[in-house]
């Protein structure tokens, strides 16, 4: 089992009753263990700052929704390392498999976890024979992801949500304003991301490529990432003009969701720092299902998601919003 009480600069200490207690100090990294298992999850120090969300006019692949840009203060947080791979989302997805963790690596109350809302189970493997170990989870919905962080919360006892696409940009830009973290260059590309130039069809194990300068992998490439917003391609307008003033766009329809990063499948422009791709309803145009899941895409083994954890702890109320996402009929 991973010790992850000796690492280096981890803010971790197990409690008597096995929960993470994390030191307040957000200018430190940690490792959150999940209780009744092996796993561990890397969390990264994100510190606050303000920045310029969007991209310039003259910046090449650019969108007219990435405009204009626009100062942003984001609130020091902390970000998944990696994206959430299966190993972790099958633990919440399939309470067999929580139990039958638990049951090896016991000290874990499985009743904390009893009463959380899982996916229905999927008509067939949503990896679709692309790997399972060590890679993202994929083909969730976005109301599913965010369940999945309150089961962690339940797991874990410390609230963790999904990033909005504010907090998601701050931190895939890690203090740039190039168009990657990395630079202007994409024959660079391939060093930090999988995309379509070389990822031979399928997505990869998380962590293989290079980290951004704060320590993030696969925020280019790989798989998309959900974020917490509703998707609006006038929104940057609307911030400019102090129409909009609103953290991040709330859900309140179905279509579309703002994803983040890019993915195995696609070109290097939809890789940027700034590039917004709203969700379409083709990603479950082959469920056979009526109404159709409100947990599981059928065609977007390009998207995945990380999460994160502010710094300052939302009230109980707070918490129960972000966790009780609308459930949209046409799901």
């Amino acid at each position: 089992m991973r010790k992850f009480i000796a690492l280096i600069g981890i803010a971790c200490v197990l409690s008597t009753s096995g929960r993470a207690q994390v030191t307040d100090d957000v200018k430190k990294s940690y490792t959150q263990p999940i209780p009744g298992s092996t796993l561990v999850y890397d969390m990264v120090a994100i510190p606050g700052g303000t920045f310029t969300m969007g991209s310039p006019a003259n910046e090449k692949g650019r969108k007219t929704d990435e405009g204009p840009q626009h100062k942003v203060t984001i609130e020091p947080f902390w970000m998944g390392k990696m994206e959430v791979t299966w190993d972790l989302f099958d633990l919440f997805a399939f309470k067999n498999m929580e139990k039958e963790m638990a049951n090896r690596t016991p000290g874990f109350d499985l009743a904390k976890t009893d009463a959380a809302t899982r996916p229905s189970p999927p008509y067939v493997d949503m990896s679709f024979g692309m790997g399972r170990a060590g890679y993202p989870a994929i083909n969730m919905t976005q109301y599913s992801a965010i369940h999945f962080c309150a089961w962690l919360y339940a797991k874990t006892g410390i609230f963790y949500r999904l990033p909005t696409e504010a907090e998601w940009e701050y931190a895939c830009r890690a203090g740039t304003t190039t168009p990657y973290s990395f630079g202007a260059d994409v024959k660079k590309l391939g060093e930090y991301a999988w995309y379509n130039g070389n990822s031979d069809g399928s997505y990869k194990q998380v962590g293989q490529k290079k980290p951004n300068p704060w320590g993030l992998h696969d925020m280019h490439g790989n798989v998309m990432e959900w974020t917490l917003d509703q998707y609006y391609p006038d929104y940057y307008a609307k911030k400019a003009k102090g129409e909009v003033k609103e953290p991040y766009a709330k859900v309140t329809e179905l279509y579309p969701n703002a994803v983040r990063g890019g993915s195995w499948d696609d070109d290097p422009a939809v890789l940027r720092s700034a590039a917004r791709v709203p969700s379409v309803a083709s990603w479950k145009m082959l469920d056979p299902q009526a109404p159709k899941s409100e947990w599981w895409l059928t065609s977007a083994s390009f998207v995945g998601f990380r999460v994160v954890r502010p710094a300052k702890k939302p009230s109980d109320e707070e918490i129960k919003a972000y966790y009780n996402p609308p459930l949209i009929e046409e799901y």
